[in-house]
């Protein structure tokens, strides 16, 4: 049975742990009520801070036991339902008329931290946000006149978890070590050998792996949170959330370069400056976040697209873009149920646009008429990579695979590129692709558990089911990859045939890149598939020649 709760305390007492908050608003981790606020606004916003943070340091004290955390948050509660109340940190919510309903759902949270310590799957942590978190950015569209905004409200509440979860990783050791307390899901550090191997300083490369999944997660989130300054009526509040977005990318960028089980990684004055003066710029369109990332894949499909120009390129960004986004879902560290949960959650955005990639993926769609069944194709092969043990019964599910994956994205280019009635041949051109990345990363591959050569070839040359780096290994294994080299060399120089019916200039684009695949067969068929087999790689000469081609100059196919 419950302990009954203390009344709110006599004569103004404060039931905060200590005289002075743990923190206060200018030592958070992102603004919270700075100067960019207008100065009545910047009052109530403090009045609400107040009361969060003393119910927050409540749930967070490591000298409290649970039950004594939980009757002082009740006692917060009813503070809030009693206009009168003595509690001054209650009181001065009621004073200024604010964040009364916003503050009870977060104090729900601050309960859950009295007595939660594990989190099973991300579900249970985007929970936990949109309680301990959102209710924030809700209050403050109220405040400035956007209460009730939907997109506005959707892009809030994106920003909000993603700062919590950026918060939750920075502070991994600490939260571990003084509360127990993680927030990183358990079955994601399964994946590194659990809790005790994931926090091992010799296991950073597992860390790591799982590390940029989570990472990933906040990146959609900052996706989707981007479009909040331009859906704003207030300037100023305007003018702080989007210093906030590049607060949060800067800090997610530090978080991918570092380690915060090795040392804490925190943003700096200059982060903060420069965040500033980057808001006050405005903050970049969708086409420019999405060219970045294309720049900074650095591959082939990329040095290929520089040989368009204009809408047509950004076109195909946004189609590489979408392609990456959702395979790294399924090549990423994240439980199976995970990974089929997120790219779900990408067929919705095939419908309802509501980030940077699935927006300029709409405008890629609706400018060039970029079939969405392709886009369906391309999500439904990655549900083929998800799961945990691949194997592939026929060469049927293997052409299947292919088409999805791989001739999805021809069909989709050369429609980007001005040749539609060229479908068959990029269909084709990209089984010929996709079988040349499966001869590339067999080895790779059979590390993940993923064997794409399809069982009834393995049969036919005797190789038994087993672990996949047994079955890559076989003696027999090396005559089944000389056969689909053999099929792939014969579907490029049915490319080369087939290109010439068109128009080459439209299509350069899929001849310089035909050129760069072809180049790495040729490496991998003089190696030999028997023994060990070192990734094949372009030369610097090959890439320089490459983007010569992109560029007009020099035959590409």
């Amino acid at each position: 049975m419950n302990a009954p709760v203390p009344p709110t305390p006599p004569g103004g007492a404060s039931l905060a742990v200590s005289a002075a908050p743990t923190r206060d608003h200018d030592e958070e981790n992102f603004p919270t009520a700075s100067r960019l606020l207008a100065r009545p606004v910047r009052a109530q916003v403090m009045a609400f801070y107040r009361f969060v943070r003393v119910a927050d340091d409540i749930g967070d004290s490591p000298d409290l036991a649970p039950e004594e955390k939980l009757r002082r948050l009740d006692a917060m509660e009813l503070a809030l339902d009693d206009p009168g109340t003595a509690l001054p940190e209650a009181a001065a919510l009621h004073r200024t008329g604010t964040g009364v309903e916003e503050a009870r759902r977060m104090l729900s949270a601050f309960r859950q931290d009295a007595v939660k310590r594990r989190y099973a799957d991300w579900e249970e942590l985007v929970d936990y946000c949109r309680r301990s978190a959102d209710p924030v950015g809700r209050m403050l569209l109220r405040l400035h006149g956007d209460g009730g905004n939907a997109p506005a409200e959707a892009a809030a509440d994106a920003l909000c978890t993603a700062l919590q979860v950026l918060n939750h990783l920075q502070d991994l050791v600490p939260d571990r070590r003084s509360l127990d307390r993680i927030y990183l899901p358990q079955s994601w550090m399964a994946l590194a050998g659990g809790e005790e191997a994931f926090f091992d300083p010799a296991n950073a490369a597992r860390r790591r792996a799982v590390l940029d999944a989570a990472l990933d997660r906040v990146e959609e989130q900052l996706d989707r949170a981007a479009i909040l300054p331009r859906l704003l009526r207030a300037r100023r509040l305007a003018l702080q959330s989007g210093m906030t977005i590049r607060c949060a990318r800067r800090l997610l960028a530090r978080l991918r370069r570092g380690d915060p089980v090795a040392g804490r990684i925190a943003l700096s004055k200059a982060d903060f400056a420069g965040a500033l003066a980057g808001a006050l710029r405005g903050g970049p369109r969708d086409a420019a976040v999405v060219a970045g990332r294309v720049s900074r894949a650095g591959s082939s499909f990329a040095r290929g697209m520089a040989a368009l120009r204009g809408e047509r390129r950004r076109a195909l960004w946004a189609v590489y873009a979408f392609c990456r986004a959702v395979d790294d879902i399924a090549d990423g560290a994240m439980p199976e149920a995970e990974k089929r949960r997120f790219l779900a959650d990408w067929r919705g955005k095939l419908q309802r646009p509501d980030c940077i990639l699935s927006r300029e993926l709409a405008w890629a769609r609706a400018a060039y008429g970029v079939p969405l069944a392709e886009c369906e194709a391309m999500i439904a092969g990655m549900e083929t990579d998800s799961t945990e043990r691949l194997r592939l019964a026929t060469e049927a599910e293997l052409d299947l695979y292919c088409r999805r994956v791989a001739g999805s994205v021809g069909a989709m280019s050369v429609r980007i590129f001005g040749a539609p009635e060229a479908e068959g041949f990029g269909l084709d051109l990209g089984h010929t692709f996709q079988l040349t990345n499966i001869l590339r990363d067999v080895d790779e591959d059979a590390l993940r558990e993923r064997v794409y050569v399809p069982r009834d070839l393995l049969a036919a040359e005797g190789i038994p089911e087993g672990p996949a780096r047994e079955i890559v290994a076989h003696p027999r294994f090396a005559a089944i990859c000389a056969r689909l080299g053999e099929r792939a060399e014969a579907g490029f120089a049915r490319a080369r045939r087939e290109i010439a019916r068109f128009d080459r200039q439209a299509l350069l684009p899929a001849a310089v890149m035909m050129w760069g695949y072809g180049r790495l067969l040729d490496r991998m068929r003089a190696r030999g598939w028997a023994g060990e087999r070192p990734r094949p790689r372009l030369g610097t000469g090959e890439k320089l020649r490459m983007a010569w081609m992109a560029l007009g100059f020099g035959r590409a196919a």
